[in-house]
């Protein structure tokens, strides 16, 4: 294993919620006032951190002005409750990717998501030279994000190790759902691996991975905050416990539609609203909407009936 000057595996490890991005009942802009709330929620539920502007934040239709505001609301709420912020600040091009990741260095955040570029579709040497020149653009640690189903495009484990050797680069969220590839990237070097699939976490971190990116810990943060921790205690009793109470929901909700169209559509449902999905998104449909109220009733949560509160502040695109 590669020689660091830290132990990776335990600076960026737990339950991190991949925040949903609370927008207004019209989409049209951010609430920022409700960071804080969403923040303290996930704080009482022990997660380690936040990743905000992700795939579940919407990250493709925030204006760059939105992305600061919104990075800076998260930061701001997240340090006085112990709370890491990971940035989404990455892009198919290599250019906007390094402005992105100076932004979030500049905001204070913890760490920047990076994900592979998308549409591009380029080889492991680019995705090489993509991820080293972003590293090399500011002195802030990188999570690498291999997504292949939404990218056209992944990372291989040889190209991960490689990659592992900077400094900078200190952890991957791994959503091919391949637990071969944990396998490989441990087997290659000491990055800290998290899962990117909820009903992968259990699994993936048997064969090494030391936490989770979560979208179902935006309704049950204290759920996968204690599996996760069951993990990592050795408790194999406690967390194939934790994992079947939890499996149904997640399993549910993340495939009934695209994500994250059923997530906001339960937020709803437990009095959470974050309001609409932005286009080219379009809302759960009304038969999605029950089986989404029943799984969350079978899960022990139960619908409560709320009011959007006026008068917040909005960040406009």
């Amino acid at each position: 294993m590669i020689e660091t000057d830290f132990d990776r595996a335990r600076t960026f490890r737990g339950a991190y919620t991949a925040l949903a991005t609370p927008f207004t009942s019209d989409g049209e802009s951010i609430e920022i006032e409700l960071i804080p709330m969403l923040l303290r929620r996930q704080a009482a539920g022990a997660v380690a951190g936040v990743v905000a502007a992700g795939t579940t934040g919407e990250s493709p239709t925030l204006s760059e002005g939105e992305l600061r505001v919104l990075l800076d609301a998260c930061v701001v709420a997240a340090k006085p409750l112990g709370l890491k912020v990971i940035a989404g600040a990455g892009s198919n091009s290599t250019a906007h990717a390094v402005h992105l990741h100076r932004l979030a260095a500049a905001i204070g955040a913890d760490a920047s998501l990076q994900v592979v570029p998308y549409y591009n579709r380029p080889s492991q040497a680019g995705l090489l030279r993509h991820f080293s020149t972003i590293a090399d653009s500011a002195d802030l640690p990188i999570v690498l994000y291999n997504i292949p189903g939404r990218c056209g495009a992944g990372l291989e484990p040889a190209t991960v190790a490689t990659l592992a050797a900077h400094p900078n680069i200190v952890a991957i969220k791994e959503a091919s759902g391949s637990c071969d590839a944990v396998s490989e990237i441990r087997r290659r070097c000491d990055l800290a691996v998290l899962a990117g699939d909820d009903t992968l976490t259990l699994p993936m971190m048997a064969v090494g991975a030391v936490g989770v990116v979560s979208v179902v810990s935006n309704l049950v943060p204290e759920r996968v905050a204690e599996l996760v921790a069951a993990v990592l205690a050795g408790d194999l009793r406690e967390a194939q416990r934790l994992h079947a109470a939890l499996f149904p929901l997640a399993k549910g909700l993340l495939s009934l539609e695209v994500n994250p169209v059923p997530l906001k559509a339960a937020l709803a449902a437990l009095g959470l609203d974050s309001g609409v999905v932005r286009a080219p998104l379009a809302e759960a449909a009304p038969e999605t909407v029950r089986q989404i109220e029943s799984l969350l009733r079978a899960g022990g949560l139960r619908e409560r009936q709320t009011e959007r509160a006026t008068g917040r502040e909005v960040v406009s695109a």
